[in-house]
């Protein structure tokens, strides 16, 4: 029982820790958006789109990530954490050591990069 009380506290701070981070980005956001100007400044219009875009993709990653956590949480409360969602088998305890939020053991986690489409890159 005490291991999983520590596992609930560093995925608890991990929780917190990410929820500051997407507070930071947000408040590091400009405030103050203008009209584009038809007479120029361009290149800054588009370094600002560029910035905006590699925010939101970020703040992306960092919400996910508080849903694992929650994810995690929850089967904590329930009794069934540890297991895979989708074969229900134990998850190594290694890679609940490296990643406390896991839900998926390293054999349906790899099918699902394996049919997850892939992205081109820029």
């Amino acid at each position: 029982m005490a291991e999983q009380a520590e596992i609930r506290e560093t995925l608890l701070k991990e929780k917190q820790r990410l929820e500051q981070e997407v507070s930071e980005l947000r408040l590091s956001a400009p405030q103050d958006r203008r009209e584009g100007s038809p007479f120029g400044k361009r290149e800054e219009e588009a370094t600002e789109a560029a910035d905006m875009e590699k925010r939101l993709a970020l703040e992306g990653k960092l919400s996910a990530l508080i849903r694992d956590i929650e994810r995690a949480i929850e089967k904590l409360n329930k009794g069934s954490y540890g297991r895979c969602d989708v074969c229900n088998e134990l998850i190594s305890p290694e890679r609940l050591e490296a990643l406390p939020m896991a839900h998926l053991c390293l054999r349906c986690k790899a099918a699902q990069d394996k049919s997850a489409p892939t992205r081109m890159r820029r």
